[in-house]
């Protein structure tokens, strides 16, 4: 579809409510009312989602176990259930796609739909509540929705909005909405970048808006033009049509056959990388791993294995190394060497890594701000080179 004129756009922004609390409510009505924290039982790992009344004790998401077990000791603590939530997810992507003309699925609780051109039948935010009411009465689960012309207004629309609220910005008053807010409320400003633009006095989206761009750039890159269209209510991303992929994969063949097994791993854990990252670009959980071994002769063999749903870097590898090590028996020549995740769920990185410490989440980030910014392969396992 075609991107219609700045001010001719019609987009909605749903967001269900606390997703993963919801969704554990659904299962057992017990815990409506009460803090709920979502990340493992222990004090490992982080949280992934919190209740509005665990809310108010100062916890979030993202926030280490530890200091949630100690801002809120009484709360309820659940592990999580990603099949739960890709179930009920997918239901909520039924209803919406059987609803809207053209639907992005942002991730597992997220999506925009591009609803430009049916004010000639209907009112749009008119139709827009009435999808939230049905989602509601046919999943269960609460949502809520910002409407404007672009992408970026309908989501901080939406945060304005909730819990379990609506709200349409009128074409021609973006600016003027998100000009009082914070710029903590502009989506994909993290901790760093404000901790700068606060050192330069900007903590107002309307001062933001009002910084000369050829300054911004100066002191944040390329990024520096993004946060001054950002402020300006500026966003002509097109909502990108969705599509549910069953797995990713790559292969590598190899311009000479080989049988040197360092080698093979060393590009095997490469490719691993790779997808992993991917996996967290998409938002997105593996529960299967398989590996693929063609050998000078053209026989190919594969061995695979089902996993708790993940989307580290460091349990795909220890898994495709231990399939390999599995199917390379033969002992000859290697020509071709493939690695599939497949049995996808959307899901996020907190999720996926509720085992891992603190640090490594940390350093998870890190790794990705890098290969975001630079590429995928300009930071690499050093046995991965």
């Amino acid at each position: 579809m075609p991107i219609l004129p700045y001010h001719s756009r019609s987009v909605l922004h749903l967001d269900l409510d606390s997703f993963f609390v919801s969704v554990e409510r659904l299962k057992n009505s017990q815990l409506r009312g009460k803090p709920v924290i979502i990340g493992g039982t222990s004090s490992r790992g982080v949280v992934a989602s919190c209740s509005y009344e665990a809310r108010a004790y100062g916890v979030s998401s993202a926030m280490p176990m530890k200091m949630a077990r100690q801002l809120c000791p009484n709360a309820i603590y659940i592990r999580g259930d990603m099949e739960s939530y890709s179930k009920y997810s997918g239901v909520v992507t039924e209803i919406i796609t059987e609803k809207v003309p053209l639907l992005e699925k942002a991730s597992i609780d997220e999506f925009y739909a591009d609803m430009s051109g049916m004010d000639r039948f209907f009112g749009i935010y008119k139709y827009a509540g009435e999808l939230r009411d049905t989602i509601l009465q046919e999943s269960g689960l609460p949502i809520s929705f910002g409407l404007s012309v672009n992408k970026l207004v309908s989501k901080m629309a939406t945060n304005e909005a909730k819990p379990a609220g609506k709200l349409q910005v009128e074409r021609g008053t973006e600016k003027g909405f998100i000009a009082p807010l914070s710029i903590k409320k502009i989506p994909s400003i993290g901790k760093v970048t404000f901790q700068q633009l606060s050192a330069m006095g900007v903590k107002k989206i309307e001062t933001l808006s009002a910084v000369p761009v050829n300054l911004l750039e100066r002191e944040f890159g390329r990024r520096g033009r993004e946060l001054w269209s950002k402020a300006n209510a500026i966003d002509t991303s097109p909502v990108v049509p969705y599509s549910e992929a069953k797995s990713i994969s790559t292969e590598n063949t190899f311009q000479q056959d080989t049988i040197d097994i360092y080698f093979l791993k060393a590009a095997l854990s490469k490719m691993s990388e790779g997808l992993g990252f991917k996996l967290r670009q998409q938002n997105k959980l593996t529960g299967c791993i398989t590996v693929k071994v063609r050998y000078s002769d053209f026989n190919t063999y594969t061995q695979q294995k089902s996993i708790p749903l993940t989307s580290s870097d460091k349990v795909i590898l220890d898994n495709v190394m231990e399939l390999f090590d599995k199917l390379y028996q033969r002992r000859m020549l290697v020509r071709l060497i493939g690695v599939r995740l497949s049995h996808l769920v959307h899901g996020n990185r907190q999720i996926s890594l509720l085992e891992d410490t603190e640090k490594e989440i940390r350093l998870y980030q890190a790794l990705d701000y890098i290969k975001n910014k630079h590429g995928v392969d300009k930071v690499l396992r050093a046995f991965s080179l």
